[in-house]
This record gives structure tokens, C-alpha cells and sequence, in this order.
């Protein structure tokens, strides 16, 4: 009797453990799990302001930028927690090493010798209504051509006014 309570409950235990990820929003990267049982979620009737600061630069050139990720997880989250997509306002401010996430495909394989892995996800989140920028200064200081860069991704004087403009609007201040 013992034994086959124990296999019930790992069974039960380990069904839990196999569900499939979902992509509601960004469908190609971003996937989250929906938590049926969570008792915190997201108010389907708040107006979500966020603005993003996007520094790291890719852990390898091949891969997709782990803060961009986060970003697409970010929107499907809310996607699942019943937050229709109107009510999400979402400003990202790309600066430092992510700079180079945002250069066009010609120039990304030029300077890694290999394709850009973040173009289709710049192309989603610009179709969800996210405002992508790169601050300006980062541009100069890193030698990226403003003329090179994804035409989803628009160019700021900066990260900080970006950000701080941004959060005087009421923005919320999220750090990838």
C-alpha cells in the first residue's frame, strides 16, 4: 500500500513538472510556464507602464541576448496572467555591451562572423508595441553606425534621459 501511494504521488509530483511552455506574445523566444494555482498575479485591468534598461551584452554572439529574453518573457507573462496587450506600455532603453544587439545583420556578422539572433525577436516586440532605443552615447562610444542598425530599434540621446524621462511619466524601472 506504501508502494503505491508513493508512485501516486510521484507521478502527480512529476506531471506537474513535465508542462510545456507557452508563448502567447512573442512567440519565438520567452516562453513561461502558466501557474494555474499562483495566488500574486497581474491585474488584467492595470495599465502596465515599464520602461527597461538593456546594458548586458550577449553571453555568446550566436545566442540571443539574454536581457531581450527577458523582455519577451516579461510581455508573455502578463499575456497569460490575462493582461491584454493594450494595457502594456513598454519603453526599452539599450545601452553598453547590448548595443551590438541592435546592429543590422551585415554589420553583426562583420564584427562576430555570425547572423544576428536577435532580428526576428527586434521584429516581435516591435509588432507587440514595444519602443526599442539605443542610447546615442552608446553608439559614439562603441563605433556603432547609426545607419546600421535594425529598423525596429530607434536612437536616444541616451540611456539616462531615456530612462529618467520615461520614469517621470510614471514608468516603471525594470534592469536586465
Amino acid at each position: 500500500m506504501k508502494k503505491i501511494l508513493f508512485i501516486a504521488i510521484s507521478l502527480m509530483s512529476a506531471s506537474g513538472y513535465s508542462q510545456s511552455r507557452v508563448n502567447p506574445v512573442i512567440k519565438s523566444t520567452g516562453g513561461v510556464f502558466e501557474i494555474p494555482y499562483a495566488v500574486e498575479k497581474p491585474d488584467p485591468k492595470m495599465v502596465y507602464n515599464i520602461v527597461i534598461e538593456v546594458e548586458r551584452p550577449s553571453e555568446k554572439p550566436d545566442t540571443i541576448n539574454w536581457a531581450l529574453n527577458n523582455v519577451a518573457r516579461m510581455l508573455n507573462l502578463h499575456a497569460i496572467g490575462g493582461v491584454p496587450s493594450k494595457n502594456m506600455n513598454v519603453v526599452i532603453a539599450i545601452h553598453g555591451g547590448a548595443t551590438y544587439t541592435a546592429m543590422d545583420n551585415a554589420s553583426y556578422l562583420s564584427k562576430y562572423k555570425v547572423d544576428n539572433p536577435n532580428l526576428k525577436l527586434y521584429k516581435e516586440l516591435e509588432a507587440a508595441g514595444v519602443k526599442i532605443f539605443v542610447c546615442g552615447q552608446s553608439l559614439i562610444g562603441r563605433e556603432v553606425d547609426r545607419n546600421k542598425l535594425v529598423p525596429e530599434v530607434k536612437v536616444a540621446t541616451s540611456m539616462l534621459t531615456t530612462l529618467t524621462t520615461y520614469q517621470m511619466k510614471g514608468y516603471a524601472l525594470l534592469k536586465f
